[in-house]
């Protein structure tokens, strides 16, 4: 069926020919936002070892329709031993061929700094820590693969200050001062929840860098913009370093992944950053598509429906297809209406590999 399902798309794509493609060397990457973040630590861990829960049931399924050979999850918890996420690889298991290899690197999210790093006069509150999070590890990352992770050579970019990112805009003051104060700007990281450079070993022995990522949405601040900002330099990270300016560019070939939180037309936040990312020559952008043509990957509800999910190789590789799976409806917790699994839907690409 995926195959078939290839094909199909490929058809819709003129990227490369379907005739050109050897099934054999086709390497199919996803990302998705699964959203099975819990209110709580390890509250994830108990709901994946119970198999009883209709979302995940829901987020399994999604998994196992799209059998990716790499998946980059975003909105997985993480924990100290990594427990939640290879409950995860456990129950897909089950369903189709196993993913022998997971990277989940502690998150930024619920990370404390111990500084006032939104100015309302208060600490320790989910705002005041590296990312958004209640607890250490909230809405963490994780990469599932069936090709060997070269953990030895991955480069963890999460610990950049957002100060030291060349050409960095920092959010100011009405009246011109660091906000919220010098103090919490020479403590904050970039990354909300992670930048990964994450080299995976093809089959021809040649690694395949995975640009992992989760960016902060732009909005929920004020008018100093600081979540907006800090968007925009999260994205703006992989142009700088593909540049040359955080240390030796990855080798090609490569691909970006992740959650940009940006849609290039629409929304809030600005925009520039991901249209720039988008017409960057070093990268293609397949455009993947929903059975009904729309390249949204997410439905906000009343905020309405926008791309913000990612999938952009590098120029060295040849896309044949791409494509979104939408998640299945489970019943709401409050028993009146049924709600998306997740509201965002999976990015799909496949490459054709060396």
């Amino acid at each position: 069926m995926r195959q078939l399902a290839t094909l199909l798309l490929a058809a819709l794509l003129p990227l490369i020919s379907p005739a050109d493609a050897d099934p054999a060397k086709t390497l199919r990457i996803a990302s998705f936002n699964t959203e099975l973040s819990r209110k709580g630590p390890g509250l994830l861990l108990r709901d994946l070892q119970r198999s009883k829960d209709p979302q995940i049931t829901a987020i399994l399924q999604t998994l196992t329709e799209a059998d990716a050979d790499i998946l980059v999850l975003q909105g997985i918890d993480w924990d100290y031993e990594g427990r939640s996420a290879t409950e995860l690889r456990n129950l897909l298991a089950k369903r189709i061929p196993r993913y022998g290899h997971i990277y989940a690197a502690r998150p930024n999210t619920g990370m404390q700094t111990g500084r006032d790093m939104d100015g309302d006069g208060r600490l320790g509150t989910a705002r005041d820590a590296q990312g958004y999070g209640r607890f250490t590890g909230q809405d963490g990352m994780a990469i599932l693969s069936r090709l060997p992770i070269l953990r030895d050579d991955v480069r963890d970019l999460s610990k950049l200050l957002w100060q030291d990112l060349p050409g960095a805009t920092l959010p100011t003051d009405s009246n011109g001062p660091p906000f919220p104060s010098r103090d919490a700007l020479a403590a904050q990281r970039l990354s909300t929840t992670g930048h990964w450079v994450v080299p995976i070993l093809l089959p021809s022995g040649e690694p395949l860098s995975v640009l992992a990522f989760q960016a902060t949405p732009p909005l929920f601040d004020g008018p100093e913009d600081r979540n907006g900002l800090r968007n925009q330099d999260e994205i703006r990270l992989w142009q700088v370093l593909l540049d040359g300016g955080l240390g030796p560019r990855p080798a090609e070939p490569w691909v970006i992944v992740g959650g940009a939180n940006l849609d290039p037309e629409k929304g809030a936040g600005r925009r520039a950053a991901i249209a720039d990312l988008l017409r960057d020559p070093r990268l293609q952008d397949p455009r993947p598509r929903d059975n009904a043509g729309h390249t949204d990957t997410v439905n906000w509800g009343t905020s309405g429906s926008m791309r913000v999910d990612y999938i952009l190789p590098s120029q060295a590789l040849q896309v044949v297809a791409s494509g979104l799976i939408w998640p299945a409806n489970i019943p709401a917790t409050d028993g009146d209406t049924n709600r998306p699994a997740s509201r965002h839907a999976l990015v799909w690409t496949d490459l054709n590999i060396p």
